[in-house]
Order: structure tokens, then sequence, then C-alpha cells
């Protein structure tokens, strides 16, 4: 296996092609769990949402999303972190390294929003049939959306979904560089050279995802249910606080934790494919000098 990059500074077309390998091979691998935890948060309920047929339905959007998100996120966030002085916070690295983490994390989320919104409310609308049983596909649903809501209806949610990354990607990333840093530290590897091995490096990223992702099950209960809602142009939109207070009030404080389970399993295991494949893929590109 290929050692991780961590302590040398990437290329932007390294980080452009390990982040596209990284989104497309955890989007992929585990859609499916995905798409069991959309349904259990979607309005209509598990079973009306599809239940366990057709796990893959939406799947389109998310092979043609999946790489450049990922790719926007990585390229923004290796170039932040290695590049934010470090004395945002203090001249101490040891304190300033985690929230300029943080910081650079935060900035990826939006940049890598901006090509995933879009192919999130496809996958989630085509995952519970939202246009009806005739309507599942990620062309036909994407066909629906632009007819009853224009394109802004691709973008549905967009406000919603920042919200929830970057509370979510401010805990994971920190902790998963600390992790790295400590376990590096633990076997006594030299700071000026490749660190860790893509497998150690996916134990860090799926303990820090499984973390987060629990923490922030109810903006992604949020999320999902913004943009399943199909309104045109002349109905009302409920506000952020109207959404939250009414599941809360009519389903419960247990609705907002709606699809914990599947969510925490889904993004600890994809952390740990996710960010082990970034770091197995940015290891070959350096060591083979490709990208450089």
């Amino acid at each position: 296996m290929s050692p991780s990059h961590d302590g040398l500074k990437p290329t932007f077309v390294q980080s452009l092609l390990s982040g596209g390998a990284a989104g497309t091979a955890v989007d992929l691998l585990f859609f499916p769990i995905d798409t069991i935890k959309t349904r259990l948060q979607s309005v209509q309920g598990f079973a009306r949402a599809g239940g366990f047929k057709g796990v893959y339905k939406g799947v389109g959007s998310v092979v043609i999303g999946s790489a450049p998100g990922a790719a926007a996120f990585f390229t923004t966030y290796d170039f932040l972190k290695h590049n934010l002085p470090t004395t945002i916070v203090s001249t101490n690295p040891n304190v300033s390294a985690p929230f300029n983490h943080m910081i650079a994390a935060s900035i990826g989320e939006v940049a890598a929003c901006l090509v995933r919104v879009p192919t999130e409310v496809i996958k989630t609308r085509a995952q519970t049939g939202r246009f009806g049983a005739s309507n599942h596909s990620s062309l036909s649903t994407f066909r629906m959306t632009i007819a009853k809501e224009g394109f802004s209806g691709l973008y549905r949610g967009f406000g919603i979904t920042l919200m929830r990354e970057i509370p979510f990607t401010s805990l994971q990333f920190p902790l998963y560089e600390f992790l790295k840093s400590r376990l590096a530290d633990h076997f006594n590897r030299p700071t000026n050279q490749p660190r860790l091995y893509a497998h150690e490096a996916a134990i860090c990223g799926s303990i820090g995802g499984g973390f987060a992702a629990a923490v922030t099950t109810p903006l992604d209960v949020l999320k999902t249910r913004v943009m399943l809602d199909i309104r045109t142009s002349g109905q009302a939109r409920l506000s952020l606080y109207s959404r939250l207070t009414g599941i809360y009030q009519k389903e419960g404080l247990s609705a907002l934790f709606s699809g914990l389970v599947p969510r925490t399993m889904w993004i600890s295991a994809g952390g740990a494919v996710f960010l082990g494949a970034y770091e197995w893929a940015m290891g070959g590109l350096m060591t083979s000098g490709i990208g450089s």
C-alpha cells in the first residue's frame, strides 16, 4: 500500500485526481445504505418511500456528481491546509492546526456543495419516488424538477446542506488530522516524509466520520425534508425553524434522529473508504510523480 502523503504538499492536479477517485468509490459502494437512510427520514415513511426495493434509484446523479464534488473539496482543502497562516489563532501549532483544518474543511465544503447539492436533490427525490413510480430514474427526476421548479429547484436545500456539512467537517477533519498525527507519532514516523499507510489513515477517517455523523443527524433530517419538499413558485416556503419545530411537535424528538444508525454506519465505513482511497491515490500519484 502507498503511504499517506501527510506532511508533504500535493499539487492541484494530485488533489483533483485523488479527490475524484475517493468520491466516486465511496458514493457508489455505499449508495444502498444512503437510500435506506433517506427513506427512513422521508415524511411519507420508509415503506411508502420504497422500503428495500430499488435501492439504486438515483445512482445516475451520483455517478455524475461524485468525482467533481469531491475533487472541488480536496483541491480547496489541501490548498488552504498547507497555505493558511499558522498564526490565525495562535503561534502554537498544537492550538492553531485544528482551527486551520476547520477553516480549510468548511471552505472546501462550500466549494463542493456548489456541485453536490443538485445531485443530492435529484438523488433524494429519485430514491423516495417523489414524482411517482413512473419517474424514478435520475434523468426523469431531473426533468420533472426543472419543469416544476426551474433551475433554482436543483439548489433546494443548499442553505441547510451547508448548515449540515460545515459542522460535520468542522468535527470530522480536525479529529481525522489529530488521529493521524497521534498514530504517526506512536509509530515514530518522521515528519518530512509520508507518515501513514492508507489503511491506517482509513481507520482515522472512520472514527472521525462516525462521530461527526452521529452528532449532526438532526441537521441531516432537516436537509432531507427540505430537498423532498416540492412547491410551485406561488407557494410560500417554510423557514428552517418552522420545519424544525414542526418535526419536533408532530413527530417527536426521535424523528430528528431518524436514520441515525444507518447514517453513522454508512459515514463511518464511508469515511474509511473515502479518506483511505484518497490517501492511497495521493500516495500513488506522489510516488510515481504523476501530476507533480
